[in-house]
């Protein structure tokens, strides 16, 4: 199940649940004095501006591509899947460093509206997590934005247990360790987002066995060579490879058997979507795998 199947409309209901979350967060926290709750509702207002964000990347990303966007615009999902990841990080250190602040200042708090307000909170961030539940599989967008949501979910669980602590024991520094332990979960979250997306825009090789990948491309009759080989990702699912591959002195006729062959099993085994082929006699027949001197080959260009 690929972005798409976060229709518009589940997309309006999400955004809805956060802001009402958000403007109930914000008015719990106030009278009853919990930075966990205020913390949490400023927590929800980024999400629902990173809802509505990745809800128009998905639209952006289904454009066809086009004489100056010739690999479509797929690409804007993966920056607003960084953008959303880095808000999150932003909003994690804020809050450590206002819950920091708690300790040598520490105010009453009313732990039963406190609790009250966070059964809400959870209630509708569940509800909005299962309406993206099925998108965050196959999309880095969808999935930071669902990271968003079930960070928010989490974050509401712990504010119950504080709420519980504090309603019956008035011990009102648990308010912001609360806090602290969630933004660090939140941080352990996105980073591997964050990681994955600027792979992607750096261009980074995918993680491809080429030793392997050259074994069974010369294994093909007719090829004698593999060099000038690159690869990267348009995203998480489209993988880009182009190759250089020598062969004996023949007819164009028969060698567009050996692209086809080459092209299936790209495809097939791993999973290369998009698969750009140049053919040569002798011309780079020297050249390693990575088109880096013949001294400095890697043992994955050795592979005959």
């Amino acid at each position: 199940m690929h972005s798409h199947s976060v229709n518009g409309a589940r997309f309006f209901w999400v955004t809805f649940l956060n802001i009402l979350i958000t403007v109930v967060e914000i008015l719990g926290g106030v009278f009853s004095g919990s930075l966990a709750l205020l913390s949490d509702a400023f927590h929800n207002l980024g999400d629902s501006a990173a809802i509505l964000l990745g809800y128009f990347a998905q639209l952006i990303g289904r454009h066809p591509e086009t004489e100056r966007r010739t690999y479509g615009y797929r690409r804007a999902e993966i920056i607003f899947a960084l953008l959303n990841s880095i808000f999150l990080i932003v909003i994690s250190v804020f809050l450590i460093f206002e819950a920091a602040k708690r300790f040598s200042h520490p105010q009453p708090i009313n732990g039963e509206l406190m609790l009250i307000v966070a059964v809400v909170g959870l209630l509708a961030n569940l509800a909005s997590a299962f309406l993206l539940q099925g998108g965050s599989k196959d999309s880095l967008n969808i999935k930071a934005t669902y990271l968003h949501i079930l960070s928010d979910a989490l974050s509401s669980v712990g504010v119950i247990i504080g709420a519980l602590f504090i309603w019956f024991t008035d011990i009102s520094w648990i308010d912001p360790v609360i806090t602290i332990l969630v933004a660090i979960y939140i941080c352990y979250e996105t980073w591997p987002i964050i990681h994955q997306t600027l792979s992607i825009l750096m261009q980074s090789s995918p993680e491809l066995d080429y030793a392997c990948i050259k074994k069974d491309i010369k294994q093909i009759d007719g090829i004698t060579g593999v060099h000038h080989v690159h690869a990267w990702m348009i995203d998480e699912h489209r993988i880009i490879f182009s190759v250089h591959i020598n062969l004996k002195d023949m007819k164009l006729s028969e060698v567009e058997p050996i692209y086809q062959r080459i092209e299936t099993l790209l495809k097939n085994k791993y999973h290369i979507c998009h698969i750009t082929i140049q053919a040569e006699v002798e011309r780079g027949i020297e050249e390693t795998m990575f088109n880096t001197p013949a001294d400095k080959a890697t043992t994955s260009d050795e592979v005959e």
